[in-house]
């Protein structure tokens, strides 16, 4: 297995989240199925349909809206299921009148980032909290530079990219760095949707892959199925004993 390869695994597992299928309590429609929510969990659901169709002969259609919308529409029971990658607060359990949370996946996400010309690159949670707070502002800042000895990086703008909606990437991403940083804990928070003090928001897991793909100097949390099918880079995070994986 080659280190880049390696990389995107174990970052994506530093922050993995569990995805979380929400049933309707009243039943689906005979030979259909429809569901809306996370795009994190949109691969391995579309390879589950299609199982799923080959076993039963029922459809499955799934719309990879985001956590939020997915919550929003089997709570209005537009939908058959949900998804979520982050579990219901008790005000949306409550709103959400009688469904039933059921463990479904385990998926991850990661650190992508886009350097033209460089592919390796070696972060710890303190500098990935201060990207996205605005205290790192350029990928040549001595904090940076320290932990990626031997590599020349460029005098160049750091773009954050984020979710624009309601997203458990977000819950996934601002748990882990309120882990790490008492300041991003104090002053932003870890919810599916928070007030990001800097940077540009895309929707979903393709609008944040789409913009970091064309962003030469972007960062964003990613879905690791999006980042390795888009072959972007991926940050290897320090972990507690102090190696990058």
């Amino acid at each position: 297995m080659t280190r880049a390869r390696h990389s995107k695994l174990a970052v994506a597992a530093a922050i993995a989240c569990l995805a979380t299928g929400i049933m309707a309590s009243s039943a689906a429609a005979a030979g259909s199925l429809t569901g809306a929510g996370s795009s994190l969990v949109a691969p391995l659901e579309a390879y589950w349909a299609q199982e799923f169709q080959h076993l039963y002969g029922d459809t499955v259609t799934y719309a990879a809206v985001g956590s939020g919308a997915g919550i929003a529409q089997i709570s209005a029971r537009t939908v058959d299921f949900g998804a979520s990658d982050a579990p219901l607060t008790s005000t949306q359990a409550a709103g959400c009148n009688g469904c039933v949370q059921i463990p479904w996946a385990l998926t991850a996400t990661g650190i992508a980032f886009h350097l033209e010309g460089i592919r390796k690159l070696d972060l710890t949670g303190p500098i990935v909290a201060n990207i996205f707070l605005g205290k790192i502002t350029n990928w040549n800042d001595p904090a940076i530079a320290k932990v990626n000895k031997g590599t020349s990086l460029p005098n160049l703008k750091i773009t954050p990219v984020f979710r624009s909606d309601g997203s458990g990437d977000t819950y996934a991403f601002t748990d882990y760095l309120s882990r790490v940083s008492p300041t991003w804990k104090s002053q932003v928070g870890n919810a599916t949707s928070v007030n990001f003090p800097t940077g540009v928001g895309g929707k979903g897991n393709a609008g944040v892959t789409a913009v970091v793909s064309s962003t030469n100097g972007a960062i964003g949390y990613i879905s690791d199925s999006y980042i390795i099918a888009n072959q972007l880079g991926a940050a290897a995070l320090q972990n507690a004993a102090g190696n990058f994986e």
